[in-house]
């Protein structure tokens, strides 16, 4: 495992890291399952674990908290989101910071947070939502500073709207926020722009999530493929969406190399960026886990193959399905 810098926190995380979504949010989770491949991660030495509390109401950080306890001679470094009040996601300027992270509201979780990470201090604490026009607001960056200074988080950051990798270039302008999780694969390049450039000039951690894009890199969706009532997967990958991603799809099928599998093809292709410090995977399954941590060997992609997968970028507009 190779391990980067996570901005100005003076956090060294593994490139590949372990998103907990899948384990509370998607169905199909079993919890024995889901705690056998936290601690293989954390064996193959993957130390960045990234949950929600709006990922089962809590339950993900519990799990996380177990892992944390198991391994309390290791260093793992544990990242959490507050949700929305709210619980609008995605927040939008119409949306008042006062009605979605009110300091009340921010200071209860994060203390119902530490205590199912079982930790006095959290790693690394996120808004799970963010819109730009909140950022003169002095409101969460004194909470934020209450935070720090309580000694109740160790760092502070932002998840980035779906699509809108440049809402919240100004919040990070403030001095305030230490990372920024957003979205990035071989489809969502749009960080590179001006995002990636401003976090550079910044000491800004970037979290790169949804690398396979929810699922649709791992290369196994078909047309005929469903998701029980309940899975948001069933929302994302609605018509509207699952056709045209499938053509991409099979676009990049057709030029994998032989050797290599295109869930490894889309995780080294966001590695190929020195301005990411880790990727988030969803990983439940034993087997997903050893497939995706071994990618992070310091092998880059051939230059011909990243220029070629950069003509795969795919510009999107937030949907009501993509929410």
């Amino acid at each position: 495992m190779k391990y980067r810098k996570l901005g100005r926190t003076g956090f060294e995380v593994s490139e590949i890291s372990h998103g907990l979504w899948g384990m509370s949010g998607w169905t199909g989770s079993n919890d024995e399952e889901s705690r056998k491949a936290l601690q293989l991660s954390a064996d193959l030495g993957c130390n960045f674990f990234d949950t929600a509390w709006a990922y089962g109401e809590g339950k993900s950080d519990r799990l996380l908290g177990e892992l944390l306890h198991k391994n309390r001679g290791r260093k793992l470094y544990a990242a959490s989101k507050i949700p929305p009040k709210n619980r609008k996601w995605p927040a939008s300027s119409s949306d008042a910071l006062e009605d979605v992270f009110p300091a009340e509201h921010v200071l209860k979780y994060a203390d119902c947070i530490r205590k199912n990470l079982g930790v006095e201090r959290i790693d690394l604490l996120q808004f799970h939502v963010w819109d730009d026009s909140w950022a003169g607001n002095e409101m969460w960056m004194n909470t934020v500073r209450k935070l720090k200074a309580e000694g109740l988080i160790a760092a502070f950051g932002l998840s980035l709207n779906r699509w809108q990798p440049n809402n919240g270039i100004r919040a990070l302008e403030t001095g305030c926020v230490d990372t920024v999780q957003v979205i990035y694969n071989i489809f969502d390049q749009a960080p590179a722009d001006e995002l990636f450039p401003c976090c550079k000039k910044l000491d800004i951690g970037v979290i790169a999530r949804v690398p396979l894009d929810e699922g649709s890199l791992g290369g196994k969706l078909t047309p005929t493929t469903t998701f029980p009532e309940g899975d948001w997967r069933a929302r994302y990958f609605c018509s509207a969406n699952l056709l045209p991603t499938l053509q991409r799809v099979d676009a990049l099928k057709a030029i994998t190399p032989p050797a290599m599998t295109l869930p490894e093809m889309a995780l080294r292709f966001v590695l190929s960026s020195p301005q990411v410090s880790t990727t988030i995977v969803g990983m439940r399954k034993l087997e997903n886990v050893r497939e995706n941590l071994k990618v992070s060997d310091g092998r880059p992609l051939e230059p011909a193959l990243l220029a070629g997968l950069r003509g795969h970028r795919w510009d999107r507009k937030a949907a009501p399905w993509s929410a």
